[in-house]
C-alpha cells in the first residue's frame, strides 16, 4: 500500500487479504493463499508470497454474523441475523455464553474497556447492555431512536455511551443510570459508525451523506466536519494517541472502496479548564 494525498492506495491490484468473517454461523479466520506484486520506491517490482492454512471454529450462530468486537485478550463478542450475541473464546474455539433479548438483527457491538460488559445495537431500534458474569438477559435497555441503530461508542472512562441511527440522530447516554442526557440531529446524517477519540471528549462519526463529523460530547455539539468525500463513508477508527483518523468508504464500478487517513486540527483543540 502507498500513502498518496492522505489516502491508502494499492500499487498494483492486490489479491491478498485477511479477514475475520462468518457466514451461516461459521466464524472463521482466514488468509487466502495468494501472491501479490508491489512497486518499491526505486522502481523495482517485487513479489511476495503469503500462505496460511484456514482455521475454522465451531458454529455458534444459525444465520449470518454481521459484527464482531474484542472483549478482552481471550474473548470476542459476535452478533448477527439470529438476534443473539455470543461470547466466544478464540483461543479454545468454544462458546462461553449466549445472550438473547433483541427482536431483530444485531448491527453493532461496543465493549466497555477493562470490564466484562458490552452493548449491542439492533434493527429493533434498541441498545441492550450485557454482563458476561451476570444473567444471559440484558441489564439495561436503551430506547430512543426511531430507526435501526447503526453506531455505538463507549467513552474512555466508560461513563457514557453514544449511539447513532439512520434516523439522522445521535444520542448520549449515562451508562450508570441508562438515561439519555443529550440529543443531536442533522438532516440526512444517516449514521454508519461511531468511534470515541481516546482520552478525549470527542466522537468521530461516518455517514451515508459521504461526510465525517467530529462531535464534542460536552453538549453533543458538532465540532468539525471533514470535506465531503466521493463515496459513502462506512467505518472510522482513531489512533491510540488520538491524532490520526482512518475512514473507509463504499464504492462501485472500480471507484471508491478506499481507506483515508486524516489529522484534523480540531483534535488538538484546547480543553476547557
Amino acid at each position: 500500500m502507498l500513502l498518496l494525498d492522505g489516502q491508502l492506495k494499492p500499487a498494483l491490484p492486490q489479491k491478498v487479504f485477511c479477514r475475520l468473517w462468518a457466514v451461516m454461523g461459521k466464524l472463521q479466520s482466514k488468509l487466502r493463499h495468494s501472491t501479490y506484486l508491489y512497486s518499491r520506491p526505486d522502481g523495482i517490482i517485487e513479489e511476495r508470497v503469503q500462505t496460511k492454512a484456514p482455521q475454522e471454529y465451531i458454529p455458534v450462530h444459525v444465520d449470518t454474523v454481521s459484527v464482531i468486537a474484542t472483549l478482552n485478550s481471550d474473548l470476542c463478542i459476535s452478533g448477527g441475523k439470529d438476534k443473539t450475541a455470543v461470547a466466544y473464546n478464540w483461543k479454545t474455539g468454544r462458546m462461553v455464553k449466549r445472550f438473547t433479548g433483541h427482536e431483530r438483527e444485531i448491527t453493532k457491538i461496543a465493549c466497555i474497556p477493562k470490564a466484562n460488559q458490552f452493548f449491542s445495537a439492533s434493527r429493533d431500534k434498541t441498545v441492550l447492555m450485557w454482563d458476561l458474569q451476570g444473567s444471559s438477559h440484558p441489564r439495561q435497555q436503551l430506547s430512543g431512536h426511531a430507526m435501526v441503530v447503526t453506531g455505538l461508542a463507549v467513552s474512555p472512562d466508560s461513563s457514557q455511551l453514544c449511539t447513532g441511527s439512520r434516523d439522522n440522530s445521535l444520542l448520549l447516554w449515562d451508562v450508570g443510570t441508562g438515561q439519555c442526557v443529550e440529543r443531536a440531529s442533522v438532516s440526512r446524517n444517516l449514521v454508519t459508525h461511531l468511534c470515541w477519540v481516546p482520552s478525549e471528549p470527542y466522537i468521530v462519526q461516518t455517514s451515508e451523506d459521504k461526510t465525517i463529523r467530529l462531535w464534542d460530547s460536552r453538549g453533543l455539539q458538532m465540532a468539525h466536519m471533514f470535506p465531503t468525500k466521493q463515496h459513502i463513508q462506512t467505518h472510522c477508527e482513531v489512533s491510540v494517541d488520538g491524532h490520526t483518523c482512518i475512514s473507509c468508504s463504499s464504492g462501485f464500478g472500480g471507484e471508491g472502496c478506499e481507506a483515508t487517513l486524516a489529522s484534523p486540527p480540531c483534535l488538538w483543540m484546547d480543553q476547557d479548564p
